[in-house]
């Protein structure tokens, strides 16, 4: 149905991966899709994390996956050499993938390379990958490498339905952006939303602010800094963490606030493809 892909210019961290895995997430619980999260990064596992305790990510031997036993190579490594062969099928990228909320969220782990040379092998396949998962999957979420070689990168975000830019709240990242905008048109497209990673409401950078600085005409959507949150994604339980907080209701609790960002952000999301869809 749709590849949203997460992306940001920023050198410094703007908290973009676990934006993805909040707001990917908080989506499957809550809305009847198939989901799929794309995790591109070098020798880093900040996604995963998310969902499986560390030692338990790339787990030894065989794993489960939708009732068909896949290898050690059940990552991209496996799901390249299977494209390779043109041995593909509507569901190939989800029996590669590791299931998170079977039938709703799954997840197609990062390279297990610690060779950057390999590395840009395997990211070139990026866009084929995207190219077969859309077949099944209604979303797809790309947290996006600023690793990846500069011509896959581009591919990969001129073929996506949205483009999610990430901002800081420093004026110097609001003022890069708009350098940015300003000298390549790319970022002027419709199909771009823009959105702030760990964000402090409290900050003279406020989303209310920065939307008026940028000229934009709907909010910059956010993921606010939550400790919990950030706990749990170091922990891999963040799908215990939304389902013990799905239904707050004391709008003073801090994990309210937070919860009422990232629905936000998935209805912006929705919203968005439903605009651009009517557009075709």
């Amino acid at each position: 149905m749709a590849v949203i892909t997460f992306h940001s210019n920023e050198t410094k961290e703007t908290g973009q991966t676990l934006s993805v895995a909040a707001i990917a997430a908080h989506m499957a619980i809550e809305h009847n899709y198939k989901i799929l999260i794309v995790s591109t990064s070098f020798n880093d596992l900040t996604l995963e994390n998310c969902f499986w305790e560390y030692d338990k990510i790339r787990p030894v031997g065989a794993i489960k996956a939708d009732d068909k036993t896949v290898g050690i190579e059940s990552g991209i490594e496996g799901l390249i050499k299977v494209l390779a062969s043109n041995r593909t099928s509507n569901e190939i990228v989800k029996n590669y993938s590791r299931i998170v909320l079977r039938d709703r969220l799954d997840v197609l782990l990062s390279p297990k390379t610690q060779s950057y040379q390999e590395y840009t092998q395997i990211v070139s396949y990026y866009q084929e990958v995207l190219a077969v998962a859309n077949r099944y999957y209604d979303l797809i979420f790309v947290d996006l490498s600023r690793k990846i070689p500069q011509q896959y990168l581009e591919n990969i975000l001129l073929t996506s339905d949205i483009v999610v830019v990430n901002l800081t709240q420093r004026l110097k990242s609001v003022n890069d952006f708009m350098e940015l905008r300003e000298s390549n048109d790319f970022y002027k497209r419709k199909n771009v939303m823009l959105a702030i990673g760990k964000y402090d409401p409290f900050s003279k950078y406020n989303s209310k602010n920065i939307t008026r600085y940028l000229k934009e005409k709907k909010t910059l959507s956010t993921t606010p800094y939550n400790t919990l949150f950030f706990e749990a994604a170091s922990e891999g339980t963040i799908i215990d963490f939304f389902l013990k907080i799905r239904n707050i209701s004391d709008e003073t609790d801090r994990n309210s606030n937070f919860l009422k960002a990232v629905k936000e952000t998935d209805n912006s999301i929705i919203f968005k493809l439903q605009e651009l869809q009517m557009k075709i």
